[in-house]
């Protein structure tokens, strides 16, 4: 397959510098021209040059101020630009370096170095350009790794829980739907600052409950509700969760995908108001995701059918969450969760077990 030819955006107020770089350059790359910085920037967004060569020197918006706009630019803020310019005096070539141009070339300039050195660049920047692609292919495939092996474990407590059924699914569903909505919320900004990170709570909350495989059977499994001294063991599941996943994960504590998945499994019982346990963690002391996977965990309980109980209607589920808004759950979250609560009679159909 023929490769692409490279896109050159040549941005000079005087017309024969112009000319002699267009001459010396369109053999080889399609050349766009600007005679001045904001056309320049208009241009450059509309094509992505592969390459700048821009002029130091002209009216209103000079070579340095439009370089300074293109670096805080997010499409254009990695374009290669060499500055064109009479000035060759060390100091101006610093404030250019400075900015962040790759190369200086001093005016008159000779066609042919110029060409040489566009073509240096391009091929050093083609090879940059594979490198990223690389480390982003392989990143892909570690997260891919990552994501199977934390669904994997995630399935443990499902194999040992008979109360588990489609729990995980449904609960998964309801932090996904929880996350995307609280991702517009500024409040969550820096713990869902990506859709990426929706996907990460998404995969993570199956987790929650894999300290149960800790558990012992006549516990996990008893067809009734607990007696005090079993639920004080069963409430050493968070705590154990953590503990797995941790060990499990040890090489990869740095992977937010991890820590996530750990922060919930040991907080999703704590409780807004600094009540619940393990650790009687309090309002924003609770991890994001716990907080999201306590709403989920709640609503799911209420509405699922128990050995113990029948399930609740989804109408009292939802008053009973409104209700332990700013008590069991944080307020920001139960109001996250009435934008999504009339869909999941539906996409609860979509994951029927015997124990509903």
């Amino acid at each position: 397959m023929e490769q692409a030819r490279a896109k050159i955006l040549v941005v000079d107020d005087t017309k024969t510098n112009i000319e002699v770089l267009e001459n010396v350059l369109m053999d080889f790359y399609d050349v766009y021209v600007a005679k001045n910085g904001k056309k320049a920037l208009e241009i450059a967004e509309k094509v992505l040059p592969d390459l700048i060569l821009l002029d130091v020197m002209m009216p209103e918006m000079n070579g340095y101020e439009t370089l300074k706009v293109m670096r805080e630019m997010d499409t254009l803020k990695d374009i290669p630009v060499f500055f064109l310019t009479a000035k060759s005096d060390n100091e101006s070539e610093q404030t250019g370096l400075d900015l962040g141009a790759v190369d200086y070339i001093g005016k008159p300039f000779n066609p042919q170095l110029v060409l040489l050195r566009v073509k240096n660049q391009l091929e050093y920047k083609r090879q940059r350009d594979h490198l990223h692609e690389l480390v982003d292919e392989k990143t892909a495939d570690l997260r891919r790794t990552l994501k199977v092996m934390l669904t994997s474990l995630g399935s443990l407590a499902e194999f040992r829980d008979p109360e588990t059924g489609e729990h995980i699914k449904r609960t998964q569903v309801i932090v996904q739907r929880l996350a995307e909505v609280l991702q517009k919320n500024p409040k969550f900004a820096q713990a869902i600052p990506s859709s990426e990170y929706v996907d990460y709570y998404a995969t993570a909350a199956p987790l929650h409950d894999i300290g149960k495989v800790g558990i012992e059977d006549e516990i996990l499994r008893k067809p009734a509700k607990l007696n005090e001294q079993e639920r004080e063991i069963m409430s050493k599941h968070p705590k154990m969760g953590y503990d797995v996943l941790m060990d499990a994960t040890k090489e990869l504590h740095d992977n937010p995908m991890v820590k996530i998945a750990a922060d919930i499994a040991w907080a999703h019982h704590e409780r807004w108001d600094g009540e619940g346990y393990p650790r009687k963690l309090k309002g924003e002391e609770i991890p994001v995701g716990a907080r999201l996977m306590a709403v989920a965990d709640v609503y799911d309980a209420l509405v699922s059918r128990r050995p113990y109980k029948e399930a609740y209607p989804h109408r009292f589920a939802v008053d009973e969450i409104v209700a332990a808004r700013g008590s069991q759950f944080d307020p920001d979250v139960v109001d996250a969760f009435l934008t999504i609560a009339e869909d999941l009679p539906r996409i609860y159909e979509q994951f029927k077990d015997q124990n509903r």
